[in-house]
C-alpha cells in the first residue's frame, strides 16, 4: 500500500461566491445563525457534503473570520465536520493553533447544529470564547445521525471553562435542512 503523506480538506467552489455575498459583519446571533443554516442548505443543494454549516466570527462585531461546511464524504475524512473545518480555517487565518488571544479579540463558533461528541471535544481546545448553535442533538438524531456520547450537562461544562453557549437559535429552519437531507435519501454516515 502506498504511503499517504498528508491530507487537507477543501471547501467546495460555491463557498467563494457565498462568501463574497455575505456581509463583512453579522452583528446579531440570528444573522450569524442564518449564515450557518444557509451554508448547510447550500451544501445539500450543491451535493458537496452533509447538512451542516459553521462559521467563526469576531464575538463583538460579527466580522466573519472563516466558513465551514461538512466535507466528510467528498474528502473521505470522518473529521471533516463543519465546525472542525471552520475552526481549522480560522486557526490558519490567525496563524495560530489557538483562537484564544487573536488580534481581532474573542472569537465565536456558530454552528447550524449542536456539536457532536467530536466537535464538542474540539471547542475548548480551539480557544473560542463562545458558541451559538441552531438545531439540537435530537434534531440530528431524528434525521438518523449518530451524534456520539455527549454529557447531558455539556453546556455547563463549557461554561465552567469560560465558553458561553447559546443553543436553539433558528432551530426550526436548521432542523428542516436535516430533515430534507434525510428524506432525500442521502447518506447518513455513522448511523
Amino acid at each position: 500500500m502506498k504511503a499517504v503523506n498528508g491530507f487537507r480538506v477543501d471547501l467546495p467552489d460555491w463557498v467563494t461566491e457565498f462568501s463574497a455575498k455575505l456581509p463583512v459583519c453579522l452583528p446579531t446571533a440570528r444573522e450569524r445563525m442564518a449564515a450557518a443554516v444557509s451554508l448547510s442548505e447550500q451544501n445539500v443543494r450543491h451535493d458537496t457534503g452533509g447538512p451542516f454549516g459553521a462559521l467563526v466570527v469576531v464575538a463583538a462585531t460579527g466580522e466573519v473570520v472563516s466558513l465551514g461546511v461538512n466535507r466528510v464524504e467528498p474528502q473521505l475524512c470522518s473529521a471533516a465536520h463543519a465546525e472542525i473545518v471552520a475552526l481549522s480555517l480560522a486557526q490558519r487565518r490567525m496563524g495560530s493553533w489557538s483562537l484564544a488571544d487573536t488580534r481581532l479579540g474573542p472569537l465565536q463558533l456558530v454552528s447550524s447544529c449542536e456539536p457532536c461528541a467530536m466537535c464538542l471535544g474540539a471547542i475548548p481546545w480551539s480557544g473560542v470564547h463562545s458558541v451559538l448553535c441552531g438545531a439540537i442533538k435530537a434534531d440530528a438524531e431524528a434525521a438518523g445521525f449518530d451524534e456520539g456520547v455527549r454529557p447531558a450537562q455539556w453546556v455547563e461544562a463549557l461554561e465552567r471553562r469560560g465558553i458561553e453557549v447559546r443553543t436553539g437559535i433558528l432551530r426550526e429552519p436548521a432542523a428542516r435542512v436535516l430533515e430534507r437531507y434525510a428524506s432525500g435519501g442521502r447518506t447518513i454516515y455513522n448511523p
